[in-house]
């Protein structure tokens, strides 16, 4: 089977994205979903922790959340590593709360893996990886950050997905 690739269009670059359909297909199944309906279209990477991820699609330019579809099974249990360059769905307290955003790993952060069966410990579930970009991807890491209420680690200098789409 071909490998599905993504593009990740930015204010900063591109990302060109392998996605892993065989080791994680319902994280896959998911996020293409919300690619083919256009869902990141011009939302931003609201979440940037300098030497740790940049996490994004979940809301516009506005700071709006946008809507979601039900959130998908963890599937952090697959083995996946949280590597620098990984890409890995975002996700709240509860194993199981993954909807739309994601995130991309700027170092190995192995500490994200699945540990145990516990909420707390189960893991981010990684379903692809940077194939170019990574020098976008520390080109976004290392904005400057300014809190806004709600918003702790929201660059200071807007960085917009202008768009996520197929590359094959």
């Amino acid at each position: 089977m071909d490998a599905e690739h993504v593009l990740i269009e930015t204010s900063e670059g591109e990302i060109l994205v392998e996605l892993f359909p065989g080791s994680a297909p319902k994280s896959v199944a998911n996020f293409l979903r919300y690619v083919g309906e256009g869902h990141y279209e011009q939302t931003i990477f609201h979440r940037v922790v300098r030497g740790f991820v940049i996490q994004g699609g979940g809301y516009d330019r506005e700071l709006n959340k946008k809507p979601t579809h039900d959130s998908v099974e963890n599937e952090a249990r697959e083995g996946l590593p949280n590597i620098k360059g990984s890409l890995a769905l975002a996700r709240a307290r509860e194993k199981d709360s993954a909807r739309d955003e994601f995130f991309i790993n700027a170092a190995d952060n192995l500490d994200l893996d699945h540990r145990d069966d516990t909420d707390e410990g189960f893991g981010y579930a990684v379903f692809g990886q940077v194939v170019e970009g990574l020098d976008v991807v520390k080109k976004i890491n290392w904005k400057v950050v300014k809190a806004r209420p709600g918003f702790p680690e929201l660059p200071g200098e807007e960085v917009v997905i202008w768009s996520v789409q197929r590359f094959d």
